[in-house]
């Protein structure tokens, strides 16, 4: 069963845009990121004032809802990384699930997943499904290890990469044993490129001066 709420501002205070019009104003993404890597990519887009629709599954919702620090039951983790987005659930197994998804995807401009490889195939919303909507559509797959090659269908977490890219081994004191570093690197640079490809494919839009 499909579950639809309100487009209510997630809790947490908006940064106001002291310099006046945010960079992102007008962009609309679609979110369906969960925990760390995807959250705090598109919490960055929507503090550069994308509008951006965080979708949860019916029921559950993010994985993080469940992670402390917690405050009157809710969860600091969560409201933090999701702040300033407005949210909706939807069950994507259904067809009235992805039917409501692909109305979104032709109104907007970016689509953020980090599902495991072939999970978007599996449900049909993949990139070639979600272009034929909108064709225009800029789409970002935050994986552990990219959509293709020997090891794309391992999932993976922060502590994983910095151990298997060895930025472990450079950490730490000299004596022990490499040592993880103290905020999760990978997952906030996973998806930092993204402001920049939509500026980029505006500038290429943009006609030559004569």
């Amino acid at each position: 069963m499909n579950e639809r709420i309100s487009l209510t501002s997630l809790r947490g205070k908006k940064w106001d845009g002291l310099m006046g019009r945010k960079p992102l104003e007008g962009i609309r993404v679609i979110d369906l990121t969960r925990v760390l890597a995807g959250p705090y990519t598109t919490m960055m887009l929507a503090d550069l004032g994308a509008e951006v629709i965080k979708i949860e599954q019916p029921g559950t919702g993010d994985d993080s809802r469940e992670f402390g620090p917690f405050k009157n039951g809710e969860s600091g983790y969560y409201i933090f990384l999701n702040r300033g987005k407005q949210g909706m659930t939807l069950n994507l197994k259904e067809p009235r699930g992805r039917q409501i998804l692909f109305d979104l995807v032709k109104i907007s401009d970016v689509v953020i997943e980090n599902f495991k490889p072939g999970v978007t195939r599996k449900l049909g919303i993949d990139y070639e499904q979600l272009c034929a909507h909108n064709p225009k559509l800029i789409m970002c797959s935050i994986s552990g290890f990219g959509q293709s090659g020997p090891l794309s269908d391992r999932p993976a977490y922060d502590l994983v990469v910095q151990a298997m890219s060895g930025m472990m081994s450079i950490n730490g004191y000299p004596d022990s044993l490499p040592l993880r570093t103290g905020i999760s690197l990978g997952d906030m640079s996973a998806g930092s490129g993204i402001p920049g490809t939509k500026g980029e494919r505006n500038r290429r839009a943009e006609p030559v001066p004569g």
